[in-house]
């Protein structure tokens, strides 16, 4: 039910430093080291959440694990499962619930599920921790375990909320009152918005973003021939020239008009070289907007024809096409919903026009190598003009930042996690209706028939995250909060943010 993450071998430091663009990021991070690391010396830090891959959390694990370790912060990761299905039907609720969607209230029955579960993973953790260590529990799954061990062991703990809402709303209070036995248990709790923060914890609770790392298979800079090599490898597209590299065990796998699932490259090349390409990469979850873009691409396709635009752009928006690509849903266990969103999305996508069929790819990218994994969703938002998150909901959404670092224009829509890294007009754009299909068409148009306001929007986009997105700046501030929670200040210390 513990199992712990061997997260393998990453660039160090010094990796980093020799990179132009990120010499000064690194230097700060370790001046910031050299004055917080000694307070952690002789403890572990534990970091525990309930899946390996799939979803932001397990992306960001690795990095930020072996940066604080490399720093002389020992740090482990570990996840949580458990052989109750249920559990994680429960944890979704209440994952929907801090979104705002879902009927509101918990039965006797839950709560019992949820202590029982819990009881078992304390008691397989607890054991693992020495007195003095640090545990660390993301987001709600083991939350309910982290406030047994907060209770019974001589740890210091923290909350790490990565969700929320900024709105008040009888579904969100429901879902705070359920956690609030759990987690104000915790000696501290971290956000990604002041927004999001239960008036219960207020006064103990930091602010910090998630991250990117720019030295990850998923974020680094690929020459043409790489690039184009991973799309081969993939079969995301048809190539016709050997390559250097072998063809990845498990290709990405592409809807067919039919309902099955073949190789991307069938029954056509996607075009992902020659084409506008829009995509949208996520869990397959109802609150990442799937539906309302699809049926926005579809009303974008019924407008294309319009005698008062220039021959370029006519030309764009009959050639552009749409991308919709989500993990394979065996491999994301703690999502049980994923599989009916899926089914829900290829249902409308069987029952499109052909001629816009044609021009929509939805993908299932393989999760069997995490690395592989991450060069499929680079390659795909390098070769994209517009990556989309229409999250009508979202925490924070890490897709975005890191197409933001990519130089590519990013739609996305004023839910909280994703307002915190575009500045409307400035960064990208935010859409407010993501759930009206017109509108989306709306903007789409706009932004394909007008290539400088994307690159405005992309310039604008990579210096924002290396501002702030970044995981080194992450990792200073884990680091501040490490050291605070263990050796609280005698003076008021601002929210990390």
């Amino acid at each position: 039910m513990i199992s712990s993450v061997d997260v393998g071998s990453l660039p160090s430091l010094d990796s980093y430093a020799r990179i132009a663009q990120l010499t000064h990021a690194v230097q700060d991070l370790c001046s910031e080291a050299e004055m917080l690391v000694p307070r952690l010396r002789g403890r572990r830090v534990w970091m525990i959440n309930s899946t390996a891959q799939g979803g932001g959390v397990a992306e960001m694990l690795p990095r930020l694990v072996t940066l604080l370790t490399e720093l002389g912060a020992d740090t482990r990761w570990v996840v949580m499962n458990t052989e109750h299905s249920d559990f994680f039907v429960l944890t979704k609720k209440i994952h929907n619930l801090i979104h705002g969607s879902g009927s509101a209230g918990f039965s006797p029955q839950e709560r019992e599920l949820y202590d029982r579960v819990s009881r078992e993973i304390a008691d397989e953790l607890g054991p693992m921790l020495s007195p003095g260590d640090v545990l660390v529990v993301h987001d709600p799954q083991p939350a309910g375990a982290g406030a047994i061990l907060a209770r019974e062991r001589k740890i210091s703990t923290i909350w790490r909320c990565h969700i929320g809402l900024d709105d008040d709303v009888p579904q969100t209070r429901a879902a705070w009152k359920f956690l609030e036995p759990y987690v104000s248990q915790f000696d501290h709790c971290v956000f990604t918005a002041p927004e999001y923060i239960p008036t219960y914890l207020t006064g103990r609770v930091s602010i910090i973003y998630p991250a990117l790392d720019p030295y990850s298979h998923k974020n680094r800079e690929l020459s043409t021939h790489k690039l184009v090599g991973i799309l081969c490898n993939s079969a995301l597209i048809a190539g016709s020239h050997p390559t250097v590299t072998e063809p990845f065990d498990t290709p990405v796998l592409r809807l067919q008009p039919d309902g099955r699932f073949l190789p991307a490259n069938q029954p056509e090349d996607l075009g992902l070289l020659y084409r506008p390409i829009v995509t949208q990469i996520s869990r397959w979850d109802e609150l990442k907007g799937w539906e309302p873009l699809l049926k926005g691409f579809a009303a974008l396709k019924r407008r294309s024809n319009n005698a008062n635009r220039g021959p370029r752009e006519q030309r764009a928006l009959e050639l552009v096409r749409l991308v919709l690509a989500g993990p394979e849903t065996a491999a994301v266990k703690d999502d049980p919903e994923a599989l009916g969103v899926l089914e829900r999305l290829s249902s409308i996508y069987r029952s499109l026009d052909p001629k816009v069929q044609r021009d929509v790819a939805m993908l299932s990218l393989p999760m069997s190598s995490r690395k592989n994994n991450a060069l499929m969703v680079n390659v795909l938002q390098r070769c994209s003009s517009i990556v989309v998150q229409n999250s009508l909901r979202e925490g924070f959404g890490l897709t975005v930042a890191e197409a933001m670092w990519k130089r590519v224009a990013v739609l996305g829509t004023n839910a909280c996690g994703i307002r915190q890294q575009i500045r409307h007009g400035i960064d990208g754009y935010l859409n407010p209706t993501p759930d009206d299909p017109e509108a989306i068409a709306g903007i789409l148009e706009m932004l394909l028939v007008e290539p400088r306001t994307r690159m405005t929007y992309a310039q604008h986009a990579q210096r924002r995250v290396y501002e702030s997105f970044l995981v080194f700046a992450q990792a200073a501030r884990w680091l501040r909060v490490l050291s605070e929670t263990i050796e609280p200040p005698r003076y008021s210390v601002p929210p990390v943010a």
